[in-house]
């Protein structure tokens, strides 16, 4: 069994109630962890609170980036134990796991060597006066993260929080926080002083909900579905609490008659199959001008016709679904995407010897007639699920990529400079890429969505602006 972290602590639910956590891999149970609800929530606000009004809080910069750094040369020495629970947990190859636990390292490196550089100014004002503009802390930080990326979510939210010297409580996803609490033991032992960093785990519908209204905290983050994102800021706006929130994407790559095929398909199919598609940022429409459609389909399929999907260790091209639900979600998208008439252009495989049951799909790669044939190509399906479409015109395309509720990434894959900045700066959403997709972390992009797809800005140095508050200070010092 696994325990929260709790004032420096590892401790149970305060009711001893457990969850039990079933592998992906064969939908077995294979460990359990604390359900911990409101009475856990209140005892770990409040030890981030006496953090604040104690060590951690009197930590200059300096010493908070340093304690950071610290924890990122940690991540790095266990590397391998913590790449193993995060493919434990989530089922994604093992490769995908190790490259997660280095992007999470990358994650206190880059904030630990930033927390003593946010500066304040000094503004011009009237005669005889002087006025200055400092940085402070939010607070007590409140970070509900999801099962996808469990590790790589926790050091791009708690990170830059942890640098501006907000106490943090982090509430992970029941499917997958073994990694996440593994770090927290490992912050303590680089030195964080006890409440600094808590995790309650429990069910969002519990511990994330009482976390979300709790009226000690002030500020929140949250990774997941739009509707879960709906419900944490009305809860927060009660108590007037800013949030940060990434709610999930549609994002289109938009492919013209001059692209780079080479540089596009692996690319392209990276793109939908990496993490099992169950990724915010997922390139899952394919938008293709019209005079190129045939062509550039063939090669595709030939490329995903190759993927393959099996356990962390066969490290193959995808792992399985996180859980029965997102298992049963995806396969009743493909079943509606063949009612609607799509054509299955290509199917990855899975891989003999996975076991029995295992969350697994078959990766595919629909075509449809037109952007309207089916809700497949306007809702977050989260799995291996392409759907293509051709298109006309530069404006048609953008008037497509733009025809979602959603508004997080994009991709242009296009030879003519003119059109790239065109397209991409007529696409509505938080980033976009020319001739390229996905940054392995990105750790100094600033990075979220438009419309649905949330609003607020994570990573870069953008992130310490968001994690912060400002306060003005107004001096006379005339006669």
């Amino acid at each position: 069994m696994t325990r929260m972290i709790i004032a420096g602590r590892q401790v149970d639910a305060h009711d001893g109630r457990t969850i039990d956590v079933v592998s992906p891999v064969d939908g077995e149970v294979f460990t359990t962890i604390p359900r911990g609800q409101q009475a856990d929530v209140d005892a770990a606000v409040q030890a981030a609170r006496a953090a604040l009004e104690g060590d951690w809080g009197r930590m200059t910069a300096l010493e908070r980036g340093r304690l950071l750094l610290r924890l990122g040369e940690s991540v790095l020495a266990h590397h391998e134990e913590l790449a193993q629970l995060e493919a434990r947990d989530t089922g994604k190859p093992m490769s995908t796991a190790r490259g997660d636990i280095t992007v999470l390292a990358r994650y206190f490196e880059f904030y630990g060597s930033a927390a003593d550089k946010v500066h304040g100014q000094t503004i011009p004002f009237q005669k005889d006066y002087s006025v200055q503009l400092i940085r402070e802390p939010l607070g007590v930080t409140a970070h509900i993260i999801p099962w996808n990326y469990p590790a790589q979510m926790f050091g791009r939210s708690v990170a830059p929080a942890l640098a501006m010297g907000n106490a943090s409580v982090v509430k992970p996803a029941e499917d997958a926080c073994l990694s996440v609490i593994r770090v927290a033991e490992l912050a303590l032992e680089v030195g964080f002083p006890a409440g600094a960093l808590n995790i309650v785990t429990g069910l969002g519908e519990e511990a994330g909900a009482s976390l979300s209204r709790h009226h000690d905290i002030n500020f929140i983050t949250f990774t997941g579905s739009n509707e879960v994102g709906v419900l944490i800021q009305q809860a927060a706006a009660v108590n007037a609490v800013k949030c940060v929130l990434e709610l999930g994407g549609k994002s289109a790559h938009i492919v013209f008659d001059d692209a780079n095929y080479k540089l596009a398909i692996p690319a392209i199919v990276k793109g939908i199959v990496h993490n099992t598609g169950q990724t915010c940022t997922a390139g899952s429409r394919l938008l293709v001008q019209r005079g190129v459609y045939a062509d550039f389909m063939k090669a595709l399929a030939d490329e995903f016709s190759k993927v393959r999907a099996g356990t962390p260790d066969m490290d193959l091209d995808c792992g399985p679904l996180v859980n029965q639900a997102q298992f049963d979600r995806v396969n009743r998208y493909i079943a509606k995407g063949l009612a609607d008439g799509l054509t299955v252009v290509a199917e990855g495989g899975i891989a003999d010897g996975v076991p029995a049951g295992g969350y697994f799909v078959k990766p595919t790669l629909f075509s449809a007639p037109t952007h309207d044939s089916s809700s497949l190509l306007t809702e977050e399906i989260f799995g291996p699920v392409l759907v293509a479409v051709p298109f006309d015109t530069e404006a048609d395309a953008i008037r497509l990529a733009n025809a979602t509720d959603y508004g997080l990434l994009g991709a242009v894959w296009t030879e003519n400079g003119g059109r790239q900045q065109r397209v991409a700066r007529g696409i509505k959403c938080g980033q976009v890429y020319i001739n390229g997709f996905g940054a392995g972390g990105g750790v100094e992009l600033p990075f979220g969505g438009v419309k649905k797809s949330g609003h607020g800005r994570e990573k870069g140095f953008i992130a310490l602006e968001e994690m912060s508050t400002t306060k003005t200070l107004i001096q006379f010092y005339g006669e």
